[in-house]
């Protein structure tokens, strides 16, 4: 049996929380939140204790945390954990600092602990499924990745300004798509050039952010990438990619709430796409914190490390660089 402790009572602590307390030979044993009513209302649900960080890392009978906090808490809880003997799951990023990240990840290596990043859409049966054939040869070798990302709306102004900015909270996800996908064999970015706009909504540029992207990303051997998110869109939140290689095709595309297509006199009608990411990758969320416990047990190594987390960081970095100063990065 595994004792948890779960940092964050929000709603990806919600999520998590829900899904530890539903496996098999895992005990949801903690949660802790700043606020004490979140702490206590999930708990009650869970069967949980409401705690405090300070007694969890201190607590022996704990033998992993969760951490799924606000970005800004993430290295530190990181790194207090690791001195305190616990394995470690973390919700994206490390760290909005690339330095701040790569002391994590010295911080876990030192102490010997096991530590996974949250990255779900490397679970998601559809995407999984696509890199699976991917590594089988089925489309020969890839050549060329685009990724199509869209959330249904902006997120509020507070979580903006505490974001990082819209290439460090939400294309992190879609560069570590671009290094899971294209660059499974060692490949790696050598350039990369990012722009941006504000196009759905002015009050985003006086919060120092961009709400519409175009990213490309070349490898070492000639592998390019283009990513185009959006903070809108108006028929759901639009999750896509497809990878070109030299013998064919894969596309993913988006799931509905219903697969039925309705043809009449009318026309033909279909579901609209998942309304957000909590829908969407409800899946994916299941599969990732299951297989954060079977590595554990089994001692395989995770898919998503706290390398994984800082590479990801890199690009992002690079990202931002590119499209305030106009020109492109090289690695």
């Amino acid at each position: 049996m595994k004792n948890v402790a779960v940092f964050g009572a929000g709603r990806i602590g919600r999520i998590h929380s829900s899904n530890i307390a539903a496996l098999p030979g895992v005990k949801l044993q903690a949660v802790c939140d700043p606020v004490p009513a979140a702490a206590a209302d999930l708990a009650q649900q869970l069967g949980a204790q409401v705690s405090t960080i300070e007694a969890v890392l201190a607590d022996k009978s704990i033998d992993a945390v969760a951490i799924c906090s606000s970005t800004a808490t993430h290295s530190d809880l990181i790194t207090r954990a690791a001195a305190a003997g616990k394995h470690i799951f973390c919700e994206k990023p490390v760290d909005l600092s690339v330095p701040r990240a790569v002391a994590c990840a010295e911080a876990v290596k030192a102490a010997g602990v096991a530590c996974m990043i949250g990255f779900q859409r490397r679970f998601d049966p559809t995407f999984n499924d696509a890199s699976r054939r991917l590594a089988a040869g089925d489309i020969g070798k890839p050549e060329m990745l685009i990724i199509t990302s869209r959330d249904p709306g902006a997120p509020p102004a507070d979580y903006i300004k505490a974001s990082g900015g819209i290439f460090r909270d939400m294309l992190i996800h879609d560069l570590d798509v671009f290094r899971w996908i294209l660059c499974a064999d060692g490949d790696e970015a050598v350039w990369l050039s990012a722009t941006g706009s504000v196009l759905t909504d002015p009050a985003i540029a006086d919060l120092g952010d961009v709400d519409s992207t175009a990213v490309t990303i070349r490898t070492k051997s000639g592998r390019l990438c283009q990513i185009n998110p959006s903070r809108r869109a108006a028929y759901g939140y639009d999750q896509r990619f497809e990878v070109l290689g030299s013998g064919g095709l894969l596309q993913c595309g988006n799931q509905t709430p219903s697969a039925v297509v309705q043809w009449d006199a009318n026309g033909i009608r279909a579901d609209k796409p998942e309304a957000f990411f909590l829908q969407r990758y409800a899946a994916a969320y299941k599969l990732e914190i299951a297989h954060f416990f079977e590595c554990l047990q089994t001692g395989t190594p995770f898919k998503t490390t706290v390398a994984d987390g800082v590479a990801a960081q890199k690009l992002a970095d690079a990202a931002a660089e590119s499209c305030k100063s106009g020109q492109p990065v090289l690695f």
